[in-house]
């Protein structure tokens, strides 16, 4: 740790005020260290440990860590991972700058941004390696702030789900809010804070090896790692017989995708198909012997392809790279924020230290401060994909307002805490709350006119 250099002050040679600037400079130096050792004895001292709630919340808490890890990390995120991974090795800077870049046309590069992610049924979480990657490959701040925000609000699986849900109004009012705000957040970032990076050229940029690959394998490469991360992750109810078609086969879909995959890696990447064929091994028996378990078949493959695509010295072993600088990067502070955001809310139908019952009562009618307590508590908590849809049908059958509804529905998939403790370290501390604050007033006017309209 810094330290600053304190001379030594022989008493009555030195007067008292030659000290103070010395002073200042120790604590405003170590003031940080001080506050959170005060913090965390004060914590101790006078925690409430015999309290029900505070042991439901440590118990919440790790519960929706491990729902997290289960569920979320290995189909959605490791998928994600290695799609920005793929952006940051295989597209050409070029090919970002001349859509989402600083210089492209404005209407061009926001339209992109905001219906780039329409396909993915993501959740705050897994598009933050996709965003980190265009981002830091030299989109302009204005289209990534725009796809950061649409690709957990706008995917059509959503929608659909919203209207047969909730009603057709508020699944219209989600999918043209949703656009609309993407738009308005985007440009709004933009001009607060001008995007000055000229060179527009990261690490990720320079590391792309791309050259010379037809654009036809470069288009079936990221339509097999989507279609992955679209059927691995792939809900239960989507409120259509296609979708539920779709579930039954999700497996088997996932499997398709993998194996092209695996094929493409092999075919284009020239990795050695014997290894990756001894890769597949496990996976193989694992979908034999326990097809109950399809999840540690998949961990499987992911665990093999990793292996692999590690110890190729080629554009394999660089993308595998890549998406781990992704992984160790995005992973930690999203399992802290997860831990922070159980103890506070718990887990959908859980007690965490804030009563759920506060909220409820809180959001009914449709004035403003209920519009902006469903913003903030939608921006709090973590959805995971289209697990808002049930959520807000018990708060509307417990009396929640349309209009805190929407708002709820514009600003929860869209933020959590885990999601802004990594936008944080993306984009820095000012420009992440900015964003946080646009998320949460749009929302809040947005529900706040939409309640005005139905009512």
């Amino acid at each position: 740790m810094k330290m600053t250099a304190l001379r030594r002050i022989e008493p009555g040679k030195t007067k008292w005020k030659q000290s103070i600037p010395m002073v200042c400079d120790f604590w405003r130096e170590q003031w940080k260290a001080v506050a959170v050792a005060l913090g965390g004895l004060l914590l101790a001292w006078h925690a409430p440990l015999e309290s029900s709630r505070l042991h439901n919340a440590v118990y919440e808490a790790v519960q929706l860590v491990q729902w997290y890890a289960r569920e979320h990390v290995l189909l959605c995120l490791f998928p994600a991972f290695f799609i920005a991974g793929a952006v940051a090795v295989f597209v050409k800077s070029e090919s970002v700058m001349r859509y989402l870049g600083a210089g492209a046309p404005k209407p061009l590069a926001y339209a992109v941004g905001a219906t780039s992610g329409i396909l993915l049924a993501v959740c705050s979480c897994t598009i933050l390696p996709l965003f980190a990657g265009i981002y830091r490959l030299g989109a302009g701040l204005g289209p990534a702030v725009a796809f950061l925000y649409s690709g957990p609000a706008v995917n059509v699986l959503a929608i659909i789900l919203t209207a047969r849900v909730l009603g057709p109004q508020l699944g219209v009012a989600r999918a043209v809010g949703a656009v609309i705000l993407s738009l308005i957040i985007g440009r709004l970032m933009e001009s607060i804070f001008p995007d000055r990076r000229e060179e527009s050229r990261s690490v990720f940029a320079e590391s792309s090896t791309n050259d010379g690959r037809p654009f036809y394998q470069n288009a079936a490469f990221f339509a097999a790692l989507v279609a992955l991360l679209i059927f691995a992750t792939w809900p239960e109810s989507t409120g259509s017989a296609l979708g539920s078609r779709i579930y039954r086969a999700k497996w088997l879909l996932t499997a398709a995708a993998a194996s092209a995959v695996a094929f493409m890696t092999v075919r284009w990447m020239k990795v050695w198909a014997m290894g990756m064929f001894l890769a597949a091994v496990p996976t193989l028996s694992f979908a034999l012997l326990r097809p109950d378990k399809p999840t540690w078949a998949f961990a499987a493959g992911l665990i093999g392809f990793s292996l692999i695509t590690s110890l190729h010295p080629g554009e394999a072993g660089t993308w595998f790279r890549e998406s781990w600088s992704f992984t160790r990067q995005i992973l930690p502070l999203l399992l802290i924020g997860v831990l922070v955001a159980g103890a506070l809310l718990g887990r959908p139908g859980h007690e965490g230290l804030i009563p759920s019952a506060w909220i409820t009562a809180a959001v009914g009618g449709n004035s403003l401060p209920a519009n902006f307590l469903a913003s903030v508590a939608g921006g709090l908590m973590y959805f995971a994909t289209l697990t808002e849809v049930p959520i807000l049908q018990g708060l509307i059958g417990a009396g929640m307002g349309k209009g805190p509804a929407l708002a709820l529905l514009l600003a929860g998939p869209t933020l959590s805490l885990p999601s802004m403790l990594v936008i944080r370290s993306i984009l820095g501390t000012a420009r992440t709350a900015v964003y946080v604050c646009l998320v949460i007033i749009l929302a809040t006017c947005t529900g706040y006119l939409f309640g005005l309209v139905v009512a």
